[in-house]
C-alpha cells in the first residue's frame, strides 16, 4: 500500500499490516492462536508466536486493506462473538496504526482447541 503527498511516499507492506493484524488477534478473548490457511488432512496446528503470518492473508487492492484471518478457538466459547471480537479488533488496531480504513476483515476458524482433562 503507497501513499503518495507533497513531502514524499509511504509504502506499507503486506506484512507489516499482517504483524499488526496477528498481535491483535492474539489479545483477543477465546483465541489460542492463528492456524495455517491450508488444512493439511483435516489437522489444523496452532503457529507459533513468529509464524503468525502464515496465517494472516492481506491484499490491498484500488486503496481497500482486505485482511483473512484463519484462527484456532477456545472451545467452550461462543464462536461468534469471539470471530466478530477478533473483526472489531484487528479493524480498530490496524486503522488506528495506518490511519486508513480497513474494507474487510474475514475470521475462518481452522479449529477449536479442547482443553485435555486433568
Amino acid at each position: 500500500m503507497a501513499e503518495e503527498n507533497y513531502l514524499g511516499r509511504i509504502e506499507i507492506s503486506p506484512n507489516a499490516i499482517a504483524s499488526l493484524a496477528g498481535q491483535a488477534v492474539l489479545e483477543c478473548y477465546g483465541v489460542v492462536g492463528m492456524a495455517n490457511k491450508n488444512l493439511r488432512d483435516g489437522i489444523t496446528e496452532v503457529l507459533a508466536r513468529g509464524n503468525l503470518r502464515r496465517g494472516i492473508d492481506v491484499k490491498v487492492i484500488d486503496h481497500e486493506i482486505n485482511i483473512d484471518l484463519y484462527v484456532v478457538i477456545q472451545s467452550g466459547t461462543r464462536i461468534s462473538e469471539v470471530a466478530h471480537g477478533i473483526m472489531n479488533r484487528v479493524k480498530f488496531t490496524v486503522e488506528k496504526a495506518l490511519g486508513m480504513p480497513v474494507a474487510q476483515v474475514n475470521v475462518h476458524v481452522q479449529g477449536l482447541h479442547v482443553e485435555e482433562p486433568a
